[in-house]
């Protein structure tokens, strides 16, 4: 399996290379406007960051279980935002 910062590495590269803005992403991912991120959503985000598909879902999972945190198995704006926080901080040097 690919490691946490791989993953995360091939998220930002998508997001830099294809958005303006990172909420610009999160929105283009959010295909019913709730206003958070489901399962489907990430695994459609991670399939666009060239991440396996035999792996996607497990990584969906992951992902959620390490940034939801109100604990509503979804991924909604301040939730990514801090993960992208995160990537930006892990890859500034």
């Amino acid at each position: 399996m690919l490691s946490k910062e791989t993953i995360l590495y091939k998220i930002e590269i998508l997001i830099s290379n294809h958005f303006k803005t990172p909420e610009e992403a999160f929105k283009f991912f959010d295909k019913d406007d709730d206003g958070k991120l489901n399962k489907a959503e990430i695994v459609k985000l991670l399939k666009e960051a060239d991440i396996n598909g035999f792996i996607r879902g497990r990584i969906s999972s992951k992902l959620i279980e390490s940034y939801d945190k109100d604990g509503d198995d979804f991924i909604d704006w301040e939730e990514f935002k801090s993960a992208i926080d995160e990537i930006s901080d892990e890859y500034k040097e």
